[in-house]
């Protein structure tokens, strides 16, 4: 892990990603019910010195990108847990600002984010707000600084971030903003302004122990503890060692906290981070080349950002962007809060675009942001294609196989799984068989025929229908030690719902609560049944068309 710098000795890298065991076919649900009222010092991946110029004089100071609501009566509790407003609507949109001098003057300028004019009615939320919604356009790339930047220009409250980031008590530490431009594209960089004194490496548990003493809003704090769980299980797996023995480098130091912290006050201010808020997110810009670590020479992307896209169904793509394009830290951020996916069907209220260091000649160096509200569209089941890539096996150490699924998901296979055959002569073998799209089939069949012994590869273009599905956020535990579980919330035709917790997580809560992982999958179950959230995030399977 290290902070991003450009890479050199480019070579096109980079696959699509999906979510393994996206093909639900193949797994029986835990629960049907009749359906009822329902991470590293970004600075960005093309990173550099600070821009030469004045930064803001105040933390985050940009004007708000609609008329202020009325304050609340009395002030929030904890930093970053401003009661969300109404979606910003009903007034005029703000005028377009004149284009902004390359990051070089202290003028705080309108958003580059827009405002829309009040559309079609949304559906209802809790309490009969709308429901919000926000699609994450990370195709040109995604940092930590470069999502909290596009947040505040989509209309979160800098107020509100700068507090969160205070209420860590890191002294000296702060985020400002300042107008910049990208690839001719006005947009909103942050800048983390860090102690006088170095930062150290950091474990788990002390990041962790940081978060637990900041006074921060019970959602702010989740989210930011999720997303550097995240971080640690990725760094783990590539590592070989436990997630509480990761020594975070550069991502636990100043900036990432900062960028962490300031991301999920930000989500939390929009009301994306509420029940029932839908996110969807783009493919990620793989990049392509080489990047220096505090673990030698690693190429793009780097192995943190790959393990994070596999476990959480992230496409990555590659293409003419050079350098490294998606941070570990920027695609922990995503993970976390969005499903990848098109956009969802939103009235839209205001985009928001956030800048990377550098100014790329081969494209704007952005992440944008689209906040809206969600349009209720009845969901129905998906058919598209998939490409089935198998192969049969059998003089394979049987303990490689392992191994072999996993580099399988790495590559971007969506399923994989072995069936136990017979060959020629009562030869004992496995018929290994993998489901992916057809950006990633050579990567797939790439890993077959490096990590086992077979001589040949198969695959096929199919058909599939799936169910549409959503995901919710169910706490498991008691008071005060709950632990978060995502469950997988699947409509079937006939009003019916499947329930499934994901097991991975499932696995992690049992650990921190001591309990068997079937006691906490049933918990899960019981809990979303006894009280649904209003609404959730929906998601298309990975690969549908």
């Amino acid at each position: 892990m290290t902070e991003p710098e450009p890479a050199s000795g480019a070579q096109p890298s980079g696959a699509a990603h999906a979510r393994p065991g996206a093909d639900e076919a193949y797994q029986a649900p835990l629960a049907r019910v009749d359906s009822g009222p329902r991470h590293d010092m970004e600075t960005h991946a093309m990173s550099e010195p600070p821009e030469a110029g004045p930064a803001s004089t105040t933390p985050t100071e940009r004007p708000a990108p609609a008329a202020p609501q009325p304050p609340a009566p009395q002030p929030p509790p904890h930093a970053g847990s401003r009661p969300v407003a109404e979606p910003r609507q009903g007034a005029a949109p703000p005028a377009v600002p004149a284009a902004p001098e390359p990051c070089d003057t202290a003028e705080p300028q309108g958003p580059s984010g827009t405002q829309a004019a009040p559309g079609a009615p949304a559906p209802a939320g809790v309490g009969g707000a709308p429901v919000r919604a926000a699609h994450l356009d990370c195709t040109a790339g995604v940092a930590g600084d470069m999502l909290l930047a596009a947040l505040v220009d989509a209309g979160a409250d800098p107020r509100v971030v700068a507090d969160a980031v205070a209420a860590l008590d890191v002294p000296g530490l702060a985020v400002r903003t300042r107008p910049a431009r990208r690839g001719g594209f006005a947009c909103l960089r942050a800048h983390v302004e860090r102690p006088s004194v170095p930062d150290h490496a950091r474990r788990l548990p002390q990041v962790l122990a940081l978060l637990a003493a900041a006074r921060l809003a019970p959602d702010v704090a989740r989210f930011a503890r999720r997303v550097f769980e995240l971080l640690a299980e990725a760094e783990a797996r590539v590592h070989g060692t436990a997630p509480e023995q990761v020594h975070f480098h550069e991502v636990g130091a100043h900036d990432a906290l900062a960028d962490v912290v300031g991301c999920a006050a930000a989500l939390a201010d929009l009301g994306l981070l509420a029940a029932g808020a839908q996110v969807t997110c783009s493919a990620l810009a793989a990049g392509s080349g080489h990047v220096d670590s505090a673990h030698g020479r690693l190429p793009v992307p780097v192995p943190a950002v790959l393990r994070i896209a596999a476990r959480h169904g992230l496409a990555l793509v590659a293409g003419e962007l050079t350098g490294e394009r998606t941070t570990p830290t920027g695609a922990a951020l995503v993970a976390a809060v969005a499903t990848p996916g098109p956009m969802a069907a939103m009235t839209v209220r205001a985009v928001g675009v956030g800048g990377g260091s550098r100014d790329t000649a081969e494209g704007p160096n952005i992440t944008r942001v689209v906040l809206g509200e969600a349009l209720d569209v009845p969901s129905a089941a998906v058919s598209g294609e998939v490409v089935v890539v198998e192969s049969t096996v059998d003089d394979l150490d049987p303990r490689l196989w392992p191994s072999v699924l996993d580099a399988l998901r790495a590559a971007g296979a969506w399923d994989c799984w072995t069936i136990g055959t017979v060959g020629r002569r009562g030869r004992p073998g496995r018929l290994v068989t993998a489901l992916c799209a057809a950006e990633v089939r050579p990567a797939v069949t790439d890993v077959l025929l490096r990590h086992t012994t077979t001589l040949g590869v198969r695959w096929s273009v199919q058909r599939r229908t799936t169910l549409p599905r959503r995901v919710v956020t169910v706490a498991v535990g008691p008071p005060g030690r709950e632990q978060y579980v995502p469950v997988k919330i699947a409509d079937v035709p006939g009003g019916e719902v499947t329930v499934q917790p994901e097991l991975a997580d499932a696995e992690r809560a049992a650990r921190a609560l001591g309990w068997p992982v079937r006691q906490v999958c049933a918990a899960a179950i019981s809990n979303y049944l006894r009280e649904p959230p209003a609404r959730a995030v929906p998601r298309q399977p990975p690969g549908h068309t």
